[in-house]
């Protein structure tokens, strides 16, 4: 395939990986490797009365078997609290707690001898619902109780605005519980070293926070852990969390051999974190002239039985409640409550996915009311670009929605033409809908980023970041800024990510952050950067500085009539006496009023579905998903319109299919054969991205991420599409025939 220009690259790992020749880490073979087992749970919730592992101690084969004993630090994890358990020792909260962990000289053995290891219950009452766990007749899953966190937004005058209410809506919608389903499920080799240090090859999106966790648990300095995480095989925010890194490295430093440990598919659906339930009623006003007047919001999270990074979730649904519209009055609560049920956490879209689709309905509900379209009420009462952010702060100004709800309404008119349903118990819809999602981490939390350039002895330019390549495409993202901004040629460059030994801190890959922080990190560097080798040329070569720049393979000579290379990057680096080594640390930018969570950078999108519904099946088939996306200038295309129809993909599974059930605590879903996930005869042959790359004049923060923002509209659009179709409004997800039939049985229906 050729490359067509300079920002429509291919990815440097992209052959390799649809070949499938990229070994991940997983795939590591180590001299004297063992193979390590986690026993989990047997119950939701239970004390755990007694542990004996006698008997799979004396399995031969078996190198260790560890309990809470023999964690040396704090037996605790999670990004925010450490109040996950390693290896529990007197309760378990959910079907995931790791109780033991063995290590053996196969995964057969390792795996027989977790069914060794004897453990005595007491089953306790299971809290599987939210009504259970705010039900003081439930015993409480933490100190504190099972509000894990709340969080509000108040403004404006509610009772004052509801004198000139004309229409209110109210409805409540139900979220699912989706699972990340990345290719490589979680796994790696942890490798004990000679010098008492620790290799950790295991991936990670924050390869510098499992560095600081590990240390706690392990009661080692973090300077002695090396975390080593790319490749991996997808993340899309499951592998945020620690997972099995605390177990290999205690039965790495417990043998003093390599462990590899990989989870199947069953123990990582068992184990691993989805994205959260959710309970979401909104009651919303407008006025006669279809003005929105109100907005109440109440958002009770399903957080499972550990925090992770449940309240951050909660704050950013609660931020993205009111999404790009202006409401005068505007009151929001939310909830993160602790269940039994499995642990939920970081996924795509944060929690903006559950909320979105709950206020587009509104929207929508409320235009019917008023006998508009539903495009022409947005348009009334879309934010402008100098407005002020969801929580009243001061964001980077962008017309990004007015700009992406004109290109999907465009889009939307010409739909017209598409001729009509091929069989008359088919029919088919469209519908529309709009989001904005911020990036970053939002005030109040520490959201750092840097980066750094050098000339290696080798004559490479070596950039190198913290983040990993978590499948969203990072590297094309490096590469393709460093050959603009340096004007290097790409086999000059050198780029490490992935290697806490090697790189310097970037802060986590999650939160849409990644292509902003390397371009805001490359603007700082580049000058410094080329000043400092046009300078040692201009020495060793004794020539002008002005007359020099840094181009292809090596330092040029510009002239007016010609332009030739004088030194190259090689020659250059053999001369120096040490390398030349720059970095950079700062922070994402956040919005300069103090207001907890607020975001300072957006992104929009706007989505047009086109579905055909089966009205004697109840199957909706998506025929169209096309979106409008205001995110800054592009950096790479294909990586561009590959997140966007990535996103999209993920989120026709959410709105059309996904759910991992859950009963009394224990999953239904165990494998991915009663789990369904889009296949290509689900999507549309063709999905239409139209980048808005326009940014306001003088705006200062370029490009803005792009890995959530296809994720965040698909569902609402979807919803719109169906009752555009058939008439029935969609309030919970999945969209399952049952309930399309069930639906249509209580009225008629037009074919």
């Amino acid at each position: 395939m050729e490359q067509i220009d300079g920002r429509n690259r291919i990815r440097p790992d992209g052959k390799a990986k649809v070949t499938g020749r990229l070994s991940y880490l997983t795939d590591l073979d180590m001299p004297g490797m063992l193979y390590g087992k986690i026993l989990r749970s047997a119950h939701a919730h239970a004390n755990i009365l007694s542990i004996n592992t006698k008997k799979a101690e004396q399995i031969p084969g078996v190198h260790a078997v560890l309990t809470y004993k023999d964690v040396p630090g704090t037996n605790g994890f999670g990004i925010i609290l450490p109040d996950q358990p390693v290896l529990c020792w007197d309760r378990v909260r959910y079907v995931g707690d790791a109780i033991a962990c063995v290590a053996a000289e196969t995964k057969e053995i390792a795996a027989y001898a977790c069914t060794c290891i004897e453990v005595d219950y007491e089953p306790l009452p299971v809290i599987d619902t939210l009504e259970k766990a705010l039900d003081p007749a439930y015993p409480a899953l933490h100190p504190n109780g099972n509000i894990l966190h709340e969080a509000g937004h108040v403004r404006g005058d509610l009772d004052k605005a509801f004198t000139h209410v004309a229409h209110t809506v109210e409805q409540t919608y139900e979220l699912p519980r989706q699972l990340h389903g990345y290719m490589e499920t979680e796994g790696g080799v942890i490798v004990p070293e000679e010098n008492g240090e620790l290799t950790v090859y295991v991936g990670t999106q924050h390869g510098f926070k499992d560095q600081f966790q590990l240390s706690r648990i392990l009661n080692m300095p973090q300077s002695a852990i090396r975390i080593v995480s790319s490749p991996m095989g997808g993340s899309f925010g499951g592998k945020d969390e620690l997972n099995i890194q605390p177990y290999g490295a205690l039965l790495a430093l417990a043998t003093k051999r390599p462990i590899h440990l990989h989870q199947t598919r069953q123990e990582s659906i068992r184990s691993s974190i989805k994205r959260h339930p959710m309970t979401i009623t909104m009651k919303t006003s407008v006025d006669k002239d279809g003005y929105l007047l109100t907005h109440e919001t109440l958002i009770k999270a399903d957080t499972g039985a550990y925090s992770t990074l449940g309240p951050a979730v909660l704050d950013f649904s609660v931020e993205h409640a009111t999404g790009p519209y202006v409401i005068p009055a505007v009151k929001t609560k939310g909830y993160s409550i602790f269940t039994n049920n499995g642990v939920a956490g970081e996924f795509r879209g944060f929690g903006g996915n559950q909320v979105t689709f709950a206020l587009e309905g509104q929207m929508d509900r409320l235009a019917k009311k008023l006998g508009m379209d539903p495009i022409d009420f947005r348009k009334k009462n879309l934010r402008k670009a100098h407005d002020l952010g969801p929580l009243g702060q001061r964001i980077a100004q962008t017309d990004g929605a007015s700009q992406v709800l004109e290109a999907i309404d465009r889009l939307h008119q010409e739909q017209q033409l598409i001729e009509a349903s091929p069989m008359s118990h088919v029919i088919r819809g469209f519908g529309t809908a709009i989001t904005m999602h911020g990036g970053g981490l939002g005030y109040g939390r520490l959201d750092p980023a840097g980066g750094r350039i050098s000339l290696r002895r080798n004559g490479k330019i070596e950039l190198a970041f913290g983040f990993e390549e978590a499948g969203q495409g990072i590297l094309a993202v490096i590469e393709t800024l460093a050959l603009e901004e340096i004007g290097c040629d790409v086999n000059d460059l050198s780029i490490v990510i992935g290697d806490t030994s090697r790189v310097p801190t970037s802060g986590s890959t999650t939160a849409s952050r990644g292509t902003s922080m390397v371009w805001h990190a490359l603007q700082k560097l580049k000058q410094p950067f080329k000043e400092k080798l046009i300078s040692c040329a201009a020495l060793k070569l004794g020539m002008d500085k002005p007359s020099l720049l840094l181009g292809k393979q090596g330092i040029w000579q510009n002239k007016e009539a010609e332009s030739r290379l004088v030194l190259t990057y090689a020659e250059l680096a053999s001369e120096l006496k040490e390398e030349i080594v720059m970095d950079t640390r700062f922070d994402f930018p956040t919005t300069p009023d103090p207001i907890d969570s607020g975001h300072f950078l957006y992104s929009y999108s706007g989505v047009l579905a086109g579905v055909e519904v089966n009205v004697l099946t109840g199957k909706v088939k998506l025929i169209q998903l096309d979106q409008a996306v205001a995110a800054g200038p592009i950096v790479n295309r294909n990586g561009y319109v590959g997140q966007i129809e990535g996103g999209g993909s993920m989120a026709v599974g959410y709105t059309l299919m996904e759910e991992a059930l859950m009963k009394d605590g224990q999953y239904e879903t165990t494998n991915l054969d009663t789990y369904l996930m889009p296949g290509i005869s689900d999507l549309p042959f063709e999905m239409k991205t139209i980048p808005i790359e326009d940014l306001p004049e003088h705006d200062l923060y370029g490009p803005r991420g792009v890995g959530e923002i296809g994720t965040v509209g698909v569902a609402p659009a979807i919803a719109s599409a169906v009752y555009n179709a058939i008439g029935v409004r969609i309030h919970k997800l999945p969209i399952s025939p049952e309930f399309i039939l069930h639906s249509l049985t209580k009225r008629e229906v037009r074919t």
